[in-house]
């Protein structure tokens, strides 16, 4: 088989990159290791209930052009809802963002969050506090020691499964926006504000969980998509790239991989011992999905963030019922529970079974659940590649194996491939701007 661009994996990004290469008059084919497209954003149904198994999505964005895009491809089948996230700090549903619910606090933690806020931004503007030079103390210099014990230290530390202190900085300049002083001081007297209004409002599949967007998006080429196509071989070639399976091969005059980098090298030849360090070196999270089909409804909530280590392993609940109509069965609702977790960790060497009754246990605890008798359905998703995890050595080891792959005429796009913590619109954002470039 010869093509003009091979695109390596059928998630989001290769199914976009298809799609717009197509619309351009390529000849365009996706290789899908997977029976099924979709990578992070697949989703599935059964007994009623329908679960993303890549964690909780939703769809909106800064980027207008995207967000469209997106919306288009969807046509009717999408919901809106409003934003309505919270905090689970010392038992109380607060604000999200964090700093947006300062009056919710306790009066001693409200104290303390708005005094630390108010001396450290003196010292910052006296020049008494050194740059950041790690996550830590950019989250301390940003927002204060109070904000940062109460919550964005153990909350990052929770999702990251990594010490703050030995990741890097670069990436939270626009991702995690500095709060103006103005909304922090009424925050803290009870005035309301709003953070991250690009959320406040966003969208979501009726029907199909988050699946649905990458499947509207691949209806025009979906002949061109080839699953149960395991990679195993790349080998360069006159004029190109020739990739096998072991079974069959596909003869590319260009190659553009979108899957992750941890997988792309040992289907190359020939890869410099330092590369391959510098590789093994790039950190990464895996996700555990959790998910929960109950009888009765769920707190009118979009999503809650769980700090504290001690309500349960889990990050973020989401509540899915709460973005669709039709993705619980009618009297039903649904919870899915994210927890990150690393090769060798104790939620790695958990059973299925355990981190069910787990879940179950602390969202009772926690009283989000009810009791038991309201689980009427139960399951869970395993993601290897989930979340890029910025260590300090990020920048220097992803410079080497980005290098290296332009070497070798590989291009990259999207999360995993590009070794970004991109969001769904960020992979979309990626794809449109290598066609732009390169189409």
């Amino acid at each position: 088989m010869n093509v003009k661009s091979a695109v390596l994996g059928g998630g989001l990004t290769g199914i976009t990159l298809a799609r717009l290469l197509h619309e351009q008059g390529e000849d365009v084919t996706v290789l899908e290791r997977d029976t099924t497209i979709g990578g992070l954003c697949r989703s599935i149904t059964d007994a009623g209930f329908t679960f993303d198994l890549g964690g909780s999505h939703i769809i909106f964005s800064r980027d207008t052009e995207v967000l469209s895009f997106m919306l288009s491809v969807l046509g009717g089948n999408a919901d809106r809802r409003k934003r309505n996230t919270k905090i689970l700090y010392k038992g109380r549903y607060v604000k999200y963002p964090f700093e947006n619910g300062l009056y919710q606090l306790p009066d001693e933690d409200r104290f303390f969050c708005i005094n630390e806020f108010v001396k450290n931004l003196i010292a910052v503007e006296k020049g008494e506090v050194p740059p950041p030079e790690n996550f830590a103390e950019w989250i301390n210099y940003t927002f204060g020691r109070g904000i940062a014990e109460s919550y964005m230290l153990p909350y990052n530390e929770k999702i990251w499964n990594f010490p703050a202190r030995r990741m890097s900085h670069h990436w939270v300049e626009g991702r995690i926006p500095r709060p103006p002083v103005e909304d922090i001081i009424r925050s803290a007297v009870g005035i309301e504000t709003e953070g991250y209004v690009h959320q406040a409002v966003f969208s979501y599949p009726v029907t199909g969980g988050i699946e649905a967007l990458v499947h509207a998006i691949a209806e025009p080429v979906l002949p061109a998509v080839r699953t149960n196509f395991a990679v195993r071989s790349i080998r360069e070639e006159s004029g190109g790239f020739a990739v096998s399976d072991g079974r069959k091969t596909v003869h590319a005059e260009r190659l553009i991989s979108t899957i992750p980098l941890q997988n792309l090298l040992p289907c190359l030849a020939d890869v410099p011992a330092g590369v391959q360090a510098a590789c093994d070196a790039l950190r990464y999270n895996s996700l555990c999905s959790v998910f929960i089909g109950l009888s009765g409804d769920v707190p009118d909530i979009s999503w809650l963030y769980v700090p504290d280590p001690a309500t349960g392993l889990f990050n973020r609940i989401s509540f899915p019922s709460n973005y669709s109509t039709a993705v619980a069965p009618a009297g039903h609702s649904s919870i899915l529970a994210e927890i990150t977790y690393n090769d060798g960790d104790t939620v790695s060497q958990m059973t299925d079974d355990a981190v069910i009754e787990h879940t179950v246990g602390s969202l009772i605890a926690a009283g989000i659940i009810p009791s038991r008798e309201n689980v009427v359905y139960t399951g869970v998703a395993r993601q290897k590649f989930a979340y890029v995890v910025y260590d300090t050595g990020y920048l220097t080891n992803v410079a080497i194996v980005r290098e290296f792959c332009r070497e070798r005429g590989i291009d990259l796009v999207g999360r995993f491939s590009q070794f970004e913590y991109l969001n769904m619109d960020g992979c979309i954002r990626s794809a449109i701007d290598f066609v732009g470039t390169n189409g």
